[in-house]
């Protein structure tokens, strides 16, 4: 059964504009929009094998832009020392400006 990779998600929101425009809207349509192979072939005027051979080719590329790059683990990785860090700072009464810049730290990570 073929079925959704949500890694692959995050890793479109990363690198999907790096894709050719038709692959990153047959993905977008698919993880995105939860259309069916169906759906995405009627709409794009192919069948259902090749709207998932362009998926699967699309998610080695995004595949291969991670493994090269590293972005999306890098984000992960800040995102999970921010959240860390803010916890530390509050236990342990840290001067509210810390805190505050911590904060203002992990805000501007997650946009």
């Amino acid at each position: 059964m073929f079925e959704k990779n949500l890694e692959i998600n995050y890793l479109l929101d990363f690198y999907g504009y790096v894709l050719p425009e038709r692959k990153r809207n047959v993905l977008d349509m698919y993880y995105n929009e939860d259309f069916s192979l169906a759906e995405i072939s009627e709409e794009i005027g192919i069948s259902r094998q090749g709207v998932r051979d362009i998926i699967k080719k699309a998610e080695e590329e995004l595949c291969f832009f991670e493994s090269k790059l590293g972005l999306s683990k890098k984000m992960t990785e800040l995102e999970s020392m921010s959240d860390s860090l803010l916890s530390l700072a509050t236990q342990n009464n840290a001067p509210a400006i810390v805190c505050e810049g911590i904060a203002e730290l992990k805000k501007r990570i997650e946009q």
